[in-house]
């Protein structure tokens, strides 16, 4: 395995202004991923793991400290850089899926290459990662109410290798699954980083971690 850090984050902190006060859900956090990586994050509810999960994904921004993905320091990008970051670095894959309900399982695969390359995939490359992960082409037509929630699964996968990024980021990616089917979600993964992809997986499930190099505990918004 690579020893180069793809994720860098240096005493970052996160705090949410209400008006009951404010919540540190991140505090003064120290870690780094090296490339080629599976880690999980695992801690309480309410202990600031999706909250840290959102930072490496670059959905969230610290309020302070600095954070590094791919060697580019996040907090200095522009909204066009930060947005093509996302699409050409990082995968996500959500508990609930996240597909667009209107658009058919190939649309969804389809749309991240669209947000990046600006143009329908004349490829075939939409296809082939969907039959990859058993979607075939009749499937590929159907909604996403229409589908398991394996096959539901398999294509939020799809989706987030379609720009082929080298980190996946993958939020209770089993939570809504049964026992056999989030074995073999948890295997897809597994070789997928076995092919050099760094993945980093908040989950509360010890099977689940099992499967990572790396165990990182988060308690009271503090990383371990």
């Amino acid at each position: 395995m690579a020893s180069t850090p793809i994720i860098e984050l240096e005493e970052v902190t996160r705090i949410y202004p209400l008006a009951s006060g404010d919540v540190v859900a991140l505090d003064h956090v120290t870690l780094s991923i090296a490339e080629g990586e599976f880690v999980a994050i695992m801690g309480p509810s309410g202990s600031g793991k999706s909250t840290l999960l959102n930072q490496i994904g670059c959905l969230d921004v610290p309020t302070s400290g600095w954070l590094r993905i791919a060697g580019k320091e996040v907090g200095m990008l522009s909204d066009h850089d930060l947005t093509d970051l996302r699409l050409r670095t990082l995968g996500y894959i959500f508990q609930r899926f996240n597909l667009v309900p209107l658009l058919t399982a190939y649309e969804n695969v389809e749309f991240p290459y669209l947000m990046m390359h600006r143009r329908n995939d004349t490829t075939g490359r939409v296809g082939q990662l969907l039959a990859s992960f058993g979607i075939d082409e009749a499937l590929a037509a159907h909604r996403p109410a229409e589908l398991s929630g394996g096959q539901q699964q398999r294509v939020a996968i799809a989706r987030a290798l379609v720009n082929d990024p080298p980190i996946l980021i993958c939020d209770e990616p089993t939570g809504n699954l049964d026992t056999k089917t989030g074995t073999q979600i948890m295997e897809t993964l597994a070789d997928l980083n076995r092919r050099g992809r760094t993945i980093v997986i908040v989950t509360h499930d010890p099977t689940v971690a099992t499967y990572a190099d790396r165990t990182i505990t988060i308690r009271d918004g503090r990383a371990s």
